[in-house]
Parts: C-alpha cells; structure tokens; sequence
C-alpha cells in the first residue's frame, strides 16, 4: 500500500469518527468534575468506543493489502 492510500483511509476514518462523536456527543461512563470555574471531563468509555473502532479498521486495511 502506498503512503497516498494511506492518507486518504486514515483521513476517511477520521472523518467518520468526527461525525460519530459530533452525534454521539458524551457516552455514559464518561467522567465529567465542575467545580466552580473548572470543568475536568475525562472521556474513558468515548476513548473505548474510539480505539476499538480503530483497531476494526486498521484490521481490515491490513488483510485486505
């Protein structure tokens, strides 16, 4: 595979993802503290649901090279 199909599997995937995160917002599991000011959010379950999505894709890519 060429950098160029690389290039443009990784940016489609990124896509993907961003459009999926834009309508799936915050998932349950999610850890979000306020306190006055501060807002700390700590996406756990988000980060989960992102890298098992990756790990999918990057999988399919490699076997069908």
């Amino acid at each position: 595979m060429n950098i160029g199909k690389l290039l443009i599997v990784t940016g489609i995937v990124f896509i993907i993802i961003g459009l999926l995160w834009r309508f799936i917002g915050k998932l349950p599991g999610d850890i979000q503290f306020k306190t006055g000011n501060v807002t700390v959010y700590f996406p756990i379950v988000t980060s989960i649901v992102v890298s098992i999505i990756l790990t999918i894709v990057f999988y399919f890519i490699s076997r069908f090279r």
